[in-house]
């Protein structure tokens, strides 16, 4: 299937302009032209923004430096930064009169000058080629390439993975039924570092590297990593790499648990910054902006500050003012957008955290774009980056036999996100829009808008919702989450993403599709039409607030502890743990927020909380708690491991 990448040409000389128009589609039609190179024109800077803002199958804008628009001194200059604003994946070339025009444009807009053609010389199928190759370039994937080619090689094994491509499995009573399920092209590209030609993760010289630089580009950011074990370990190489034992680090406490993990691997001193609450829906949002503007004010010897930015339910910061505060006061900020990897590609979205001026961010690409499960990436925009200590964490982390597969995932990933993100994420945003009105229209389910989602606290902080991710209010349908999610998965052959106890979340990706979006109306509309009246949903208790700090969290998970039981002999809430200093993380799933931290003291609320969540929540996961027979234990420090850790301070106290 051969691909529609239109070229519009923006110019106000309309004899010029059809000229140019006729050549380079006689040109396209000549010339070897793969990827459906063709050629649109306009004559204003309205038209060309508004082409700009619709046409999904655009690639390149050639604009007439010398075209003239009443008002305007430069029109061109100006629509140049529009254009680049608006669609920074998009090559745009000026069509200049003299080499004058082209000093101005490089002092008024280089950050949005591709390259530069001379509109008299008129030389269409030199200015074709050039474009094409362009093209070509921005399309390549230089990983996913090289291993097709090194499978159609159809090299003999003698190395690792043991099933030699597949041919353990091949033709075996036993499990050739997976070679049949998995293929036998992505058992023969299930490769090993053996195979000098597909380069090194851990070293990458070759087209690993191209393969990052080609994706550093389309996300905006100075260098671009690939990782093949999510962005959960991606997290921790940042922390590993910025904070040493005793740094003091500003977190949301509704950030990741691996976030938390990587407070326990760094040994940082962690100041948790209380999250916003939507108490009628269970949801937690995102820190209060003035809350964080008091952090960083209190703490100037803070190293980082780290946001989740979107949340899992969509909800998104006014990073900009947030980012310039911590860079005002030295602090570096990391932006986990796990949930968010999609947003450079459409203007709707933006602006990303990179954009924003994030130092660091992590993204699942796996989450939102085409790559495969635990395959993410890296960005990285810091002046003061150390790749060398940086390549030492990450390596520590990532496995000497990455899997090959996921890395040509993400090389194909960011190749479509930059040649066609724009026209997948356009249909996402629409079937969105569709969704919400038919899923509102069925009477018994309702779609929550931004003013439902946010908290009191966080109504002026400027928070905005990704409408990808849709948030459905169930509690007059008559069914509880687990009722519906088995319904939906038992009847209709329907999952969602996951559940409070009165919504279900949606995700619409690149991948949502117009018969998706008719089926799962059609399933909540014959739910609807059951008729159940509304029940009482049992809501979650309340997360208890964040109680201090005894000692550095990496000080506490170290040690060995004792247990102790969560219930005592009665049944009840046991005493015996209040004012005790826990050693692990313990997180219920969902919400997924820790209740406790290494280091963290014990109160009654707290004790209170897990006895009740593990009495009445049976579908919550508990995280960090020690199961034996039957009976739940919490591993907390002896008072002689207490008194012994250097943590004992009154600075640590404080916090």
């Amino acid at each position: 299937m051969t691909p529609v990448s239109r070229v519009l040409i923006v110019s106000s000389d309309a004899r010029w302009q059809a000229s140019v128009l006729v050549g380079l589609n006689a040109a396209a039609a000549r010339l070897h032209n793969p990827l459906g190179l063709c050629f649109a024109s306009v004559a204003s800077s309205s038209d060309a923004l508004a082409q700009v803002a619709h046409d999904g199958e655009l690639q390149f804008v050639l604009l007439d430096k010398g075209m003239k628009e009443q008002g305007l001194t430069q029109p061109a200059v100006e629509l140049a930064n529009q254009i680049s604003a608006l669609r920074p994946e998009l090559s745009l070339y000026i069509l200049l009169q003299d080499d004058d025009e082209k000093v101005l444009m490089e002092t008024l807009a280089s950050h949005a000058v591709d390259g530069y053609f001379y509109r008299d010389e008129q030389d269409f199928h030199g200015w074709f080629r050039i474009l094409a190759a362009e093209l070509a370039e921005k399309s390549a994937t230089p990983f996913y390439d090289r291993l097709k080619l090194y499978v159609s090689m159809a090299k003999d094994s003698w190395h690792t993975p043991g099933h030699s491509g597949g041919d353990s499995f091949k033709n075996s009573p036993w499990v050739g039924d997976f070679y049949d399920f998995v293929g036998e092209e992505m058992l023969r590209a299930d490769l090993s570092v053996s195979v000098p030609m597909l380069d090194s993760l851990l070293h990458p010289t070759g087209v690993i590297a191209d393969a990052q630089t080609l994706a550093a580009k389309a996300f905006g950011a100075r260098k671009t990593y690939f990782a093949t074990n999510g962005t959960s370990t991606s997290n921790k190489v940042i922390f590993q790499t910025l904070l040493a034992p005793g740094d003091k680090l500003l977190l949301d406490r509704n950030c990741h648990k691996s976030v938390h993990h990587g407070v326990i691997l760094s040994g940082a001193l962690p100041l948790y910054l209380d999250s916003s609450v939507n108490r009628h829906y269970g949801i937690f949002g995102p820190v209060p902006k003035q809350v964080i503007f008091d952090a960083i004010a209190a703490n100037p010897d803070a190293r980082v500050l780290i946001l989740t930015s979107c949340t899992y339910d969509g909800l998104r910061y006014d990073l900009p003012p947030i980012i310039a505060a911590a860079h005002a006061a030295g602090i570096k900020v990391v932006v986990d957008e796990a949930w968010y990897g999609h947003a450079r590609f459409h203007h709707a979205l933006r602006p990303t955290a990179l954009e924003s001026g994030a130092d660091y961010v992590t993204q699942s690409t796996h989450k939102v774009l085409s790559a495969f499960s635990q395959a993410s990436m890296i960005h990285v925009n810091d002046p003061a980056f150390d790749e060398h200590l940086f390549r030492e964490n990450f390596n520590m982390h990532a496995s000497t036999s990455p899997q090959y597969n996921l890395i040509a995932s993400l090389d194909v990933a960011r190749k479509q996100a930059v040649t066609e993100g724009f026209r997948l994420l356009d249909r996402a945003l629409k079937l969105a829009q569709e969704l919400r009105q038919k899923i509102n229209s069925t009477g018994a389910f309702r779609v929550l808008e931004l003013e439902d989602l946010l908290p009191q606290s966080v109504c002026g902080d400027g928070i905005r919702l990704d409408p990808t991710k849709l948030t459905v209010d169930i509690s007059q349908a008559g069914y509880s989450a687990d009722e519906l999610q088995r319904a939906l998965f038992e009847r209709f052959n329907i999952q969602f993403e996951k559940s409070t106890f009165n919504t279900i979340t949606l995700l619409l990706t690149v991948g949502t599709t117009r018969s998706k979006v008719s089926r799962l109306f059609d399933a909540l509309l014959r739910l609807a039409k059951e008729q159940r009246p509304p029940r009482l949903l049992g809501r979650m208790p309340e997360i208890p607030g964040f109680t201090r700090l005894a000692c550095l969290p990496r000080d506490a998970f170290y040690e060995t502890g004792e247990r102790l039981p969560l219930f005592d002999d009665e049944g009840r809430a046991n005493p015996q743990l209040t004012g005790r200093v826990c050693c692990d993380q313990i997180v219920p799933y969902p919400p997924g927020i820790p209740v406790l931290v290494p280091g963290q003291v014990i109160d009654d609320g707290i004790i209170a909380y897990l006895a009740r969540l593990l009495k009445t929540q049976k579908r919550i996961e508990m995280h960090g708690l020690d199961e034996e027979g039957g009976e739940y234990r919490v591993r907390v420090l002896t008072a002689a491991e207490l008194a012994a850790l250097p943590g004992q301070t009154s600075a640590v106290a404080r916090e």
